[in-house]
C-alpha cells in the first residue's frame, strides 16, 4: 500500500441488505481485515437474532469485535471507536486493508467523525433510575428531564426509557443537560486515513419483504430457545441493552407470557422494518457514499470497491 494515508473501506447500509456477504467476497480476493460494525454482534450467545457470521464464514474470514462481551455488558460507541482504531492500526501495520462493515451507523459516526464529549455510562446511576421508573413509569421521568433538560426531553417520547434514562444519568453525572454538551466533538483519527464509503440500498417493499422471510427464517433455526437461554442466566434482564435489541425484546416479552408468539413475531418483524427505516433515514445525512442497489448491484459493488482499492496500490 502506498499513499499518504492508509486506506480505511466502510460498508454501509440497512439491515438485511447483503453486508457482510459483500465483506466476504471481497476478503475472498484482497487481504483484508474485517471489523464488525455492529452494536448486537458484540454479545456473546446472540447468534441467531442478530444474524451473525456462522463458524464456517468466520473460519473463512474472521472478523474482528464480535463477541468480545457478555449480554450484561455494557459496550459504548466511545469504546468502539477505541477498539475499532487499534484493529485498524493493527491491519495497516500487518499490510491488510481494514474492512468496516455493519449497520450501526452510531459506531460509524464515533470512528469517522468523533462523538460529543458526553461521559460513559455509570451502571450505578442508571440502576436507580431503571428502578425508579418501574415504580412511577417513564412519562414521571421524562417531566423531571423536562425541568433540567428541556431541549432533551421535547425530542424524546415519553416512554422512550433508554433515551430518558441516558439524559437523566448525563445530568446526574455532569451537573449539565446533554443539549449543552452536544456538539463538543471529541477527536476523530479518520483524518489520517484514506476512507471510501460503499452503501448498499433496497426499495422499502424488497427490503420489508427480505425482514419478514429473514425473521420466519430466524425462527426456524431456534430464535425462541436463544432467548429462552439468555433470559435463563441470572445476571441478565429485559432492561440490559442486549436485550433490548430488535426481536429479543419481543420475544421475551413472549416468554414473560405478555403475548402470544405469533404476536411477538409480528412486533419483531414491525420493529425490524422500523429500525431498518431509522437507518435509512440516518444514512441519507452521510456523505461520500458509493451507493448500490443490493438487488442486482453487488458485483458492480464489489468491483467498485475493488477498483478503488487498486487505486490504493492493494494488491
Amino acid at each position: 500500500m502506498t499513499g499518504a494515508r492508509p486506506p480505511v473501506l466502510c460498508i454501509m447500509g440497512t439491515t438485511a441488505t447483503g453486508k457482510t456477504a459483500l465483506a466476504m467476497a471481497l476478503a475472498d480476493r484482497l487481504p483484508c481485515h474485517l471489523v464488525s460494525v455492529d452494536s448486537a454482534l458484540v454479545y456473546r450467545g446472540m447468534d441467531i437474532g442478530t444474524a451473525k457470521p456462522g463458524p464456517e464464514e468466520l473460519a473463512r474470514a474472521p472478523h474482528a469485535l464480535i463477541d468480545i462481551r457478555e449480554p450484561e455488558d455494557t459496550y459504548s460507541a466511545a469504546q468502539f471507536a477505541r477498539d475499532a482504531s487499534a484493529q485498524i492500526e493493527t491491519a495497516h501495520a500487518a499490510g491488510r486493508l481494514p474492512v468496516l462493515v455493519g449497520g450501526t451507523n452510531l459506531y460509524f459516526r464515533a470512528l469517522l467523525d468523533g462523538l460529543d464529549a458526553l461521559p460513559s455510562a455509570d451502571p450505578a446511576v442508571r440502576r436507580a433510575l431503571d428502578d425508579e421508573a418501574r415504580v412511577h413509569g417513564w412519562p414521571a421521568l421524562h417531566a423531571r428531564l423536562a425541568d433540567v433538560d428541556p431541549a432533551t426531553a421535547a425530542r424524546l417520547h415519553p416512554n422512550d426509557g433508554q433515551r430518558i434514562g441516558r439524559a437523566l444519568e448525563i445530568v446526574q453525572i455532569t451537573g449539565q443537560p446533554a443539549s449543552a454538551l452536544q456538539g463538543r466533538a471529541t477527536a476523530a483519527p479518520a483524518a489520517a486515513w484514506a476512507v471510501h464509503k460503499v452503501g448498499l440500498h433496497l426499495p422499502v417493499e424488497a427490503l420489508n419483504q427480505r425482514v419478514a422471510e429473514r425473521f420466519a427464517a430466524m425462527m426456524d433455526r431456534g430464535f425462541l430457545d436463544e432467548v429462552r437461554r439468555l433470559r435463563a442466566r441470572p445476571g441478565l434482564s429485559a432492561d440490559h441493552a442486549s436485550m433490548r435489541a430488535v426481536g429479543y425484546r419481543q420475544l421475551w416479552a413472549h416468554l414473560d407470557g405478555r403475548c402470544t408468539l405469533d404476536e411477538a413475531v409480528e412486533r419483531g418483524v414491525i420493529a425490524t422494518r422500523q429500525f431498518a427505516k431509522r437507518q435509512r433515514t440516518w444514512l441519507r445525512k452521510e456523505t461520500g457514499v458509493d451507493w448500490h442497489d443490493a438487488q442486482t448491484g453487488l458485483d458492480a459493488a464489489r468491483a467498485a470497491a475493488e477498483k478503488w482499492c487498486s487505486a490504493q496500490d492493494i494488491p
